[in-house]
Order: C-alpha cells, then sequence, then structure tokens
C-alpha cells in the first residue's frame, strides 16, 4: 500500500478540471521493545520487518546480524495498516543504542531521528578500509536498475528510494519509502534477513546526502555510497573519515566524489579550473 488515490482540481491559466492523483501514503509505526515503546516513525506502509530490522542494526540495538527476532503485530488501523509491532529481545542481545535517550518521533525528513543530544552520534566501529575498487562507468548503470524498481514513485513522484549492489554492479535488493532514511532502513534490514549483507558493497540513494546516511552507510560496512543529489558538509566529513567513497550529483552522465577517490578505477589526478 505504498499510494492512495486522491481526487483534486488542477488549475491552470485557462481551466480548472478534475483530477485523480496517487500520492505517496505516510502512516505512523510504533515499535515497542518488550512491551514497551521505543520509538515512532513516519513511513510509508510495506517492507516493515526490513525498515524495523533496519532500524535495530543502524541505532545499534542488535548488533549481532545473525540474530533477528521476531516481529508481533500489535495493531492494525482500520485500512489494515500495520499502527504498532513489537520485538522481545533478551536484555543480552540489546546493544548501547537501547539505552540511548530518544524522543519517540522519528520522522519521514531528515534530522537527527530521535537522538536528544550530539552526544549520541559517538559510534564505535573500525574504519571501513575495504581495498575495493569501482569502475566509474558503472555509477549510472546502477541509478538506471534502481530507477526500473522505483513503481511506487512512477505512481506517485512522492517516494525516495535505496538500492544494494555488488562489487560487479549486481542489484541485491531496492526499496521505496517517503522518507529517505527509511528507505536505507529497509535496504539494510532486506540484506540481514537474506544473509546477503556481506555481499553489499554499493548503495545508491534517489536524494541527498546527510551524515545520518553516511552513518548508516557505515554501520552496514558499505564501503561506497552514491547519491542522484547533494551530500551536506557533515556528510562529506564524515565519509572522509570512516572510509566511504561518497559520490553525489551523479546524473547527466557525471558524478563527484568526494571522498576516497583511490578507490575509483582509473582514478586522475587532473582537475579543471574554471
Amino acid at each position: 500500500m505504498a499510494t492512495r488515490k486522491y481526487e483534486g482540481k488542477k488549475f491552470d491559466k485557462v481551466s480548472v478540471d478534475k483530477t485523480i492523483d496517487s500520492l505517496t501514503v505516510e502512516e505512523a509505526l510504533q515499535i515497542n521493545i518488550n512491551n514497551e515503546p521505543f520509538t515512532v516513525s513516519m513511513r510509508t506502509p510495506g517492507d516493515d520487518a526490513s525498515l524495523v530490522r533496519g532500524l535495530l542494526h543502524s541505532e545499534d540495538l542488535i548488533t549481532d546480524v545473525a540474530y533477528s527476532p521476531e516481529l508481533i503485530l500489535k495493531k492494525e488501523n482500520d485500512n489494515g495498516v500495520v499502527t504498532i509491532v513489537n520485538l522481545d529481545i533478551p536484555k543480552d542481545k540489546l546493544g548501547d543504542g537501547y539505552a540511548n535517550s530518544r524522543s519517540l518521533l522519528s520522522v519521514s525528513s531528515c534530522g537527527i531521528c530521535g537522538k536528544t543530544e550530539l552526544n549520541d552520534l559517538a559510534f564505535i566501529g573500525k574504519t571501513i578500509d575495504d581495498n575495493k575498487k569501482i569502475d566509474i562507468s558503472i555509477i549510472h548503470q546502477l541509478f538506471d536498475k534502481m530507477k526500473v524498481k522505483q513503481h511506487a514513485f512512477n505512481k506517485s513522484g512522492g517516494t525516495h528510494a535505496a538500492a544494494a549492489f555488488t562489487i560487479e554492479g549486481e542489484l541485491l535488493c531496492s526499496m521505496e519509502d517517503i522518507g529517505r532514511h527509511n528507505a536505507v532502513d529497509k535496504i539494510v534490514g532486506k540484506l540481514i534477513n537474506s544473509n546477503q549483507l556481506k555481499e553489499a558493497k554499493i548503495m545508491t540513494v534517489s536524494g541527498r546526502i546527510s551524515y545520518e546516511i553516511i552513518i548508516k552507510c557505515f554501520k552496514a560496512r558499505i564501503p561506497f555510497l552514491a547519491a542522484v543529489s547533494a551530500p551536506s558538509s557533515l556528510a562529506v566529513d564524515y565519509a572522509k573519515e570512516l572510509g566511504i567513497t561518497l559520490f553525489a550529483f551523479c546524473r547527466d552522465e557525471r558524478a563527484t566524489c568526494y571522498s576516497h577517490p583511490e578507490r575509483t578505477k582509473n582514478y586522475t589526478t587532473k582537475t579543471k579550473v574554471s
């Protein structure tokens, strides 16, 4: 249930016409852990198991990728959309992220996703030092492959997408959601649930890159990240520090690499000054 049809009136200079448009669904999903509310995510319904598993991984709730708790449905609304889920997780499986202070709401736009202090951004993990190289010529092919899977976007124009690939450019999975970071969480969760996380070496995203997307990519140990739009300054800083090769403005047969360009094939140090 990625889209719903809505009636409206379309105005132009000379006429007013009725229209029926497909709009992206945005619904709240409350996530309980051990029957206690943990967070609320504004997301596009569908692939909720992947979304929740990816969120648990990205937020250090569960660091063991071999362990996936059962997702228990607690409540649906009148439209059949899941609104509350619960996960029973033993204390010895809960990571440090569970102890971090969070607000209840995690919105679908960018932001700190419920974290209440900048100190909560601290992470523990080895910098990605993957020595594999990417062929620049395949970057745009990856976006073409992701675009083919953007069925909800083709209907509504209102969803973001993320996709994961092997280093050779083989598509592992592609997901859509109204939230950029939700789409990434769905990707990570899907990879974990299908035991393909180690195969994923490249992630593509349809929008811009903020630091939170970098962190999610880092937590998944994916060394290459490519975006259609711009990165933030903090995203570039984090990518440099964490060992992620970051590409942005990947459109019109162009791409800009902002960090770790040594992982690109046929990389040259020549620059053009305008």
